[in-house]
């Protein structure tokens, strides 16, 4: 088991400042490195107070990179459908080289109907056109003179500076959601998946068909891996951390479902199953998020019996925790940080793994 703070800003400027935001989301990069953990990861993200504050999260891992010695950088993720297969390719090569060699790319389908409005992409074919993009940046991060035609873009002859400095490549992840045949189809292309379970909607037999497609598909000779991101409170008692983090849950349910409104009245035949999906999401309370499991708020001798409780649905190899939900920051941030590293890291080290000797496809 690794660990790692996972951010997705849903701060606006009537909330909080982007500078104050980004010196904080640095300050616990900072301190996760210092501690050992594993991961930094950023979500990408436009327009509206849920993730809009990072548009690049490849800018703001080269600054991570900066600012740290160890600790692995993850996009958590990058949108390949708003982005030309070359351009990004580069950009990866380019912060794989900034951080020595430090990079993982979390790649999304994208989710968000307004987002594919103001960027002039549709969302039906969306799907065709995620795995054509990822296709492209694999073959143009390892190989030379790539020529692709597509409906979505074509290039010819193109070899992409700089080189990636991991060899082959930085590994990938893909995130799935709600619809099945992502995580089956995860598993048959040989990345690694991440999820983010929300409240009780999360259906965990959806994991298990990732591993079996994948197992079926590449045999035993390569192993699947599973990253979760969830929020994450620890304070000395189960008492103060819930009287700090609730409001936080609150406000970030409250953006995320202002952020899904546009799918009570959306269809798309590439997104079965979300529209009306922010019925279920509007429902749900910050004791929803913590008594489901999927928050995981007390202290650290809870929190540790929380992370068991997951890991036995689960068996996650990467917990990713969200530590700047709702706004959460400043020395309340810092401190549950640092309560995690001190006093809950080191109860699960036997379960621990170095990032660095992770398997990568």
């Amino acid at each position: 088991m690794r660990f790692g703070v996972s951010f997705l800003p849903d701060s606006s400027p009537a909330t909080k400042s982007p500078v104050d935001y980004f010196d904080e989301v640095l300050r616990m990069s900072r301190l996760a490195d210092e501690a050992g953990l594993d991961y930094v990861k950023m979500t990408e993200h436009y327009l509206n107070p849920y993730g809009g504050y990072c548009p690049s999260p490849l800018t703001f891992l080269a600054a991570v990179a900066a600012q740290t010695r160890s600790i692995r950088l993850m996009t958590g993720c990058v949108l390949p459908v708003f982005h030309h297969p070359v351009q990004l390719a580069s950009d990866i090569a380019m912060v794989d080289a900034l951080s020595g060699g430090r990079l993982e790319i979390g790649f999304a389908r994208a989710y968000l109907p307004y987002e594919f409005e103001a960027l002039g992409v549709p969302m039906d074919g969306s799907r065709a056109r995620f795995e054509a993009t990822i296709e492209a940046v694999r073959r143009l991060l390892t190989e030379e003179g790539v020529t692709e035609d597509t409906p979505f873009f074509s290039f010819k002859d193109a070899t992409v500076l700089p080189r990636p400095t991991q060899d082959p490549r930085p590994p990938f992840w893909i995130a799935a959601v709600r619809s099945p045949e992502s995580f089956v189809r995860i598993g048959e292309l040989g990345h690694g998946l991440l999820i983010t379970p929300s409240g009780t909607s999360f259906d965990d037999a959806l994991v298990g068909s990732y591993r079996q497609s994948f197992e079926r598909t590449h045999g035993p000779a390569a192993a699947p891996r599973v990253a979760a991101s969830l929020p994450l409170y620890v304070a000395a008692t189960d008492q103060e951390a819930r009287r700090i983090a609730d409001p936080h849950l609150t406000e970030y349910l409250k953006v995320w479902t202002a952020a899904l409104t546009r799918w009570d009245d959306t269809a798309s035949r590439d997104y079965q199953g979300y529209t009306g999906f922010n019925r279920i999401a509007r429902t749900l309370t910050a004791k929803d998020l913590r008594s489901s499991g999927t928050a995981f708020v007390g202290s650290p001798e809870h929190v540790i019996d929380q992370i068991g409780r997951f890991q036995e649905r689960m068996a996650a190899d990467v917990l990713l925790w969200q530590t700047d939900f709702g706004g959460l920051g400043g020395p309340d941030a810092l401190r549950s940080l640092e309560l995690f590293a001190s006093e809950v890291m080191p109860a699960l080290a036997g379960d621990r793994t170095p990032a660095t000797s992770a398997a990568a496809r």
